[in-house]
């Protein structure tokens, strides 16, 4: 196929998995078009998170004339569980069916935990659900073996009680966010991972014990950019580098200042990558006749 696969038509729907869950779905059209045919971004959200906080970086790339497609992981914001349940498999599987209903070849963004679902369904895409491009925010590949007393903590009900409480809240995350950000924001990270059910954010800590993808990645030629805050206490920014290394066609940016919540901290940094890895991926096109293995419908 030669240029972009089609967007899907704007608005909001629900897309029903093989186990019966229900995931939440935003359709975007771009609010500017220039002359090049800019292809679809699906943005995939980390662990406790939802559509919500992509939304400062979906603002740019409407502006920058990119449609976007944002989805709520399973159990997250308005998307349900399903049979199933949290497993990691299983977030494969939906960003599959997204990637899918975005036209089959899009441009995927996974900020950490989606950034996990990615680089799963890059080194092992479904027919129909082959990504151009990857942008990793603040991801890793492997050393993400959550203890199991911290998944606990994220189900026990005191410390949802905390989060709860806004001024403690935004304490007990900051660790999550670097010292700049502001302070409207770190409500509305709060506010999000507050949202997320305790079995949920707990279930997501244990899904990523024993994973290890650097090896697949080596198979995984597709452009990419790595992004890392140097001040990430969640993913520590040396996986990042790591990740960069494992994947054959990867930039690393590394963010000054910056911790975990890169959406919100930065999103002038992860709007740019997304635009550069689109050039790189438009590069392929024009060099090669065609992205090989890009989706039709």
């Amino acid at each position: 196929m030669n240029g972009p696969a089609p967007a899907p038509a704007p608005g909001e729907t629900f897309l029903r998995t093989k186990d019966g869950a229900r995931l939440a779905v935003s359709v975007l059209e771009p609010l500017v078009r220039g002359a090049e045919n800019r292809p679809v971004v699906v943005l995939a959200h980390g662990w406790g998170g939802s559509r919500r906080i992509w939304s400062p970086v979906t603002d740019r790339l409407l502006r920058s004339g990119f449609p976007v497609v944002a989805y709520d992981l399973r159990g997250h914001g308005a998307s349900t569980v399903g049979t199933s349940e949290v497993t990691a498999e299983a977030m494969h599987a939906d960003l599959a069916a997204v990637v899918h209903h975005a036209g089959g070849a899009p441009i995927v963004v996974g900020h950490s935990g989606g950034g996990f679902a990615a680089l799963m369904l890059a080194a092992a895409p479904e027919p129909e659900a082959r990504p151009v491009g990857l942008v990793l925010v603040a991801s890793a590949a492997h050393d993400q073996d959550t203890p199991e007393k911290e998944a606990r903590m994220m189900e026990a009900p005191l410390f949802s009680w905390a989060l709860r409480r806004p001024s403690l809240g935004r304490a007990l995350l900051g660790q999550m966010t670097g010292t700049s950000l502001a302070p409207r924001l770190r409500e509305v990270n709060r506010q999000v991972f507050t949202a997320t059910t305790p079995q949920v954010r707990a279930a997501c800590f244990r899904t990523s014990r024993g994973m290890d993808l650097r090896a697949a990645l080596a198979e995984v030629p597709l452009p990419a950019a790595v992004l890392a805050g140097e001040a990430d206490r969640v993913i520590r920014p040396e996986l990042g580098r790591e990740l960069a290394s494992a994947l054959p066609d990867a930039v690393f940016i590394s963010i000054p200042r910056a911790g975990h919540v890169l959406p919100l901290e930065d999103p002038d940094t992860v709007a740019e990558a997304v635009t550069r890895t689109a050039a790189r991926v438009g590069g392929r096109a024009g060099n090669a006749g065609g992205v090989k293995g890009a989706g039709t419908r």
